[in-house]
This record gives C-alpha cells, structure tokens and sequence, in this order.
C-alpha cells in the first residue's frame, strides 16, 4: 500500500497536480469543447486525454483564480485570451527532444540529401531549410552543426540559415538560450567545436551555430506563406499528435511550400497516406 501510495504521488507530480490537490473534475460537454478548440485551432487531438487535460491544467487555473473547470473553458473560447491560450497550450504539448535524436536518419541527411542540395545551389550558395515543430531546439541546432561538418571551410560562404517554428513559446525561450545538458551520443570534437562548458555541467550552444537558426512562433494549422519556398522541411515527431486527416492537410500545405525537388523528413514513428503526392525515397524521407 505504502508503494501504491509512492506511485500515486509520482504520477501526480508528473502532471503537474500536487497530492494535496487533486484535478478539478470536468464534465463531457466541457472537455469536449476543451478538446474541439485545440484541434480546430493548433491540430492537436486531445480526445482521449481527459486525465491529462485535467491532470495539467488543474493547478493553474485553481491559480488563476477560477473556481470551476466549466468557468475557465467558458472564459477561454469567449474571450480568446492570448496569455491563457498560450499557457494551455505550453501545458499540455509535450517538448521532449535530444541531439542525434534517430541518427540512422540524420545519417541519410548528411551522407545524401545535404551533398544533393549542395550541388543543386553550387552558384547562389543559400539553403532553406525548415525545422516544423522545433521544440526546445536540440533539432535545427543538429541540422547546423551536421551542415556545418560537411562544408568544412567552405560553410562561411554559404547562408543556412534555419527557420526554426513552434507554438510553445515556453520551448522557443528555451531554444533561444541553447543551454543544455548534452547526451552522450554528441561527438566529443562537437563539444569543443559548437558548445561551450559551463560551471554546472551543462552546455551552450556555440554563437556561430546560434546565429545559423531563426526562431519564430508559427501555428502549423495557419497557412504556410514565407517569403522562400523549402529544400527541405523537418516535421519530426509532431503529426503523431494529429488525426488522419489534418495531418493529410498539413502534407499538402508542406508540399505546395516545398521547392521542386526538395525534401520532407518525418520521424521513424510516422509514416505518409498513399495518396499524398511526395515521392518515398527511405524511411521517413520524401521528395517532392
């Protein structure tokens, strides 16, 4: 019993929800329009995740000062409030990523697409590149410390710069400071070439590599209209969160904004509908 109650407790503290507060109850009709809103509006279904609504969102709207669940979904839809939309929103996405995250497909990124896109842009020298859904920022910093070991010498002549977008501003504030513990899987010359040692243990991300990446808040349910077209776009581990057809949606919209020939690379843990117009060339990675 004495275990039990530890793991209870554990649980509770894993969302957010303390053993002296348990969640507020909702009824069917709220967490359903709890869950209509987020997926109308950022693509994220939720409709088999009461506990975790409940079990998240409970301490913070006891905090705000709301006395039911019902009061704090009423006054989110009818006033749209950016301040509470965006910490509904940091509450109940889960930012988790690490460097050399599936690295067989990074692998596939640096041995083959990267010398293709050289090639194909030897007179203007600039990439774009998109990392959808960058989190806390482990990816698009990946992505240049792996562009910048293949052009060598070479890199300072070429702009590759990387669009880096997510809807939790609470993950892009992490991103943007580039300070992380590093897994064991980073090669030790990466530390000394794009890190820097702090007292702690932990790393930051080294300026050159900082400056390669453009942070932004972007909603990929919202049109895709940047001012470039893509070589290539990283959408890895975010549609799992989306049904069947928005993730459809969001393929289409990346393909119109893909440049002829580019790329989309998924994770390992998705896959496309046959009907979408990318071309499979390995696992997780496409062509248009």
């Amino acid at each position: 019993m004495i275990e039990l109650n530890k793991n209870k407790d554990k649980v509770l503290e894993e969302t957010g929800v303390s053993a002296a507060f348990g969640p507020m109850s909702i009824s069917d009709g709220d967490f359903r329009r709890m869950v209509d809103f987020i997926k109308s509006s950022y693509g994220i279904d939720l409709s088999q995740k009461k506990q975790l609504i409940t079990g998240r969102l409970s301490p913070t709207i006891r905090k705000l000062g709301y006395k039911s669940f019902s009061e704090f979904v009423n006054h989110l839809l009818e006033k749209r409030d950016e301040s509470e939309v965006t910490l509904v929103i940091n509450k109940l996405t889960t930012n988790y990523t690490f460097f050399m995250r599936e690295q067989e497909h990074l692998d596939y990124f640096y041995k083959s697409i990267i010398p293709a896109l050289v090639r194909r842009h030897q007179r203007d020298k600039v990439l774009s590149i998109w990392s959808a859904g960058c989190s806390s920022g482990e990816e698009p910093y990946n992505i240049s410390m792996l562009l910048f070991d293949y052009l060598g010498n070479q890199a300072k002549d070429w702009d590759t710069r990387i669009l880096a977008t997510d809807i939790s501003a609470q993950a892009l504030s992490k991103a943007q400071k580039g300070v992380y513990d590093l897994p064991d899987t980073i090669p030790s010359d990466w530390k000394k070439k794009y890190f820097t040692a702090n007292k702690d243990g932990s790393y930051t991300v080294a300026p050159a590599v900082r400056n390669n990446v453009i942070f932004r808040p972007f909603n990929l349910m919202d049109p895709i209209a940047f001012r470039r077209k893509f070589d290539l776009i990283f959408c890895r581990n975010v549609m799992i969160y989306f049904d069947q057809p928005t993730k459809d949606a969001l393929v289409r919209r990346f393909y119109d904004a893909t440049v002829p020939g580019g790329y989309l690379l998924i994770s390992y843990s998705e896959n496309l509908s046959p009907n979408m117009p990318y071309r499979r060339l390995a696992t997780a990675t496409f062509q248009k």
